[in-house]
């Protein structure tokens, strides 16, 4: 009796398991089906007064980032390496236009976006907009961005610190994060370029 009663025990208990399985290895299906759709309309100045769209991203390939200007570490850094990357692979990263865009509007105009970029390579294109047009770029990039005040009164910017690379089509193709090394970024362009 005792041995009937864990047998079937131990056999509901399998049912279960494989039920949870089951419904697991379903949601990671549909969670696989679903793109993320990133990039879309949006409309910005660039440093040089032009305005530049959606619509600029087509027939190129493109690098886009967003940061802003009194950035510590992170931005300054990401510049940099920007900059390398697109050195590295020479006539090949000519085909890519690498827009720099400020989550800072209230203090980043565009003759400072031009001044700052400036320092790192004449490759990168600082963009900024109103607060309006910022909150329609973010959304359609799926950034995030938020004010944080300081103790001393001023106020620093979080962000999302990925860079998003977009195909000739102006869709999306690919992210480069912080935690790329070199070559991996320098591969993941080199990808853009030949398969975007």
């Amino acid at each position: 009796m005792k041995r009937r009663h864990l047998v079937r025990g131990i056999l509901a208990g399998l049912l279960v398991v494989a039920t949870v399985i089951g419904a697991m290895e379903l949601h990671r299906r549909q969670v696989e089906d679903v793109e993320v759709a990133i990039g879309g309309p949006f409309s910005m100045l660039a440093h040089d007064g032009t305005r530049v769209t959606q619509d600029d991203l087509t027939g190129r390939r493109s690098l886009v980032f967003f940061g802003f200007t009194y950035c510590p570490d992170i931005c300054p850094t990401t510049l940099v390496q920007v900059a390398s990357w697109l050195q590295a692979m020479e006539g090949k990263g000519d085909l890519i236009d690498a827009y720099f865009v400020t989550v800072d509007p209230e203090r980043d105009s565009p003759e400072r976006m031009a001044e700052y970029v400036s320092y790192f390579s004449d490759r990168i294109t600082g963009l900024v907009g109103t607060v309006d047009e910022l909150r329609q770029m973010a959304d359609s990039y799926r950034l995030y961005y938020a004010r944080i005040d300081l103790e001393d009164g001023n106020y620093t910017m979080d962000h999302t610190a990925a860079i998003y690379l977009m195909d000739g089509d102006g869709t999306f193709f690919d992210a480069i994060t912080m935690t790329a090394s070199f070559d991996e970024a320098v591969a993941k362009l080199t990808r853009l370029v030949e398969d975007g």
